[in-house]
């Protein structure tokens, strides 16, 4: 099932990550291990904020996809589920 992670960073840790040099090969790191099919960064509710989007073979997988971003960002996380266009033309014509 497609899904769109949302991680809202702790600002402390992310500054903290900023300062040292070591976000940008942090966030390299986790998204050649995630494999998003797209990834956007941008700022929600005054938090620095990623959105990704992926394929989530079964919920079981949810952990190993969240976990980097808490313990290592403190972000807070969320899941929620996304269609693209040839999903949303699916659904729409089981419908009838």
């Amino acid at each position: 099932m497609r899904v769109m992670l949302k991680a809202s960073m702790d600002t402390e840790k992310a500054n903290e990550l900023i300062r040292s040099g070591k976000m940008a090969d942090l966030l390299k790191a986790h998204l050649e291990r995630i494999r998003p099919e797209a990834a956007y960064f941008g700022a929600e509710n005054g938090k620095r904020t990623c959105y990704l989007v992926l394929d989530l073979q079964d919920s079981s997988d949810m952990p190993k996809l969240a976990e980097p971003f808490f313990m290592e960002l403190g972000a807070g996380v969320q899941f929620s589920p996304v269609m693209n266009v040839d999903d949303l033309q699916r659904g729409l014509a089981q419908l009838g």
